[in-house]
């Protein structure tokens, strides 16, 4: 059975920093791509950044380049996203998802396994 389970979400103040990590289990991690979305209160789940399956292409969003940052321990089956100078604008539900195929991974039906998702909330 597949698990991918997001950790480190939570209220920060914008400005400052959160890191998000996704532990996966059941698959053979290292032969998935990874993403990362996020669902922002009362709109539609958006494409946020990717990671290919060894780690050597990386795929952001135009919202959070620059400021997020998509990695990979395929010894440890994590994901993670750094997330600095956070805005207000950042507050959404965040999902893990795995990819069973190459490529940038921008659209959500490509995506074969997903996390429960996790708030991050940027207050002023």
């Amino acid at each position: 059975q597949v698990q991918l389970v997001e950790s480190g979400g939570g209220l920060v103040q914008a400005g400052n920093s959160l890191r998000l990590s996704c532990a996966a289990s059941g698959l053979a991690f290292s032969s998935y791509g990874m993403g990362w979305f996020r669902q922002p209160p009362g709109l539609e789940r958006e494409f946020v950044a990717a990671i290919s399956r060894i780690g050597g292409s990386t795929y952001y969003a135009d919202s959070v380049k620059g400021r997020f940052t998509v990695s990979r321990d395929n010894a440890k089956n994590t994901v993670s996203l750094q997330m600095n100078s956070l805005k207000r604008e950042d507050t959404a539900v965040y999902y893990c998802a795995a990819a069973f195929r190459r490529g940038p991974l921008y659209g959500m039906t490509e995506y074969d396994y997903w996390g429960q998702g996790i708030q991050v909330t940027v207050s002023s």
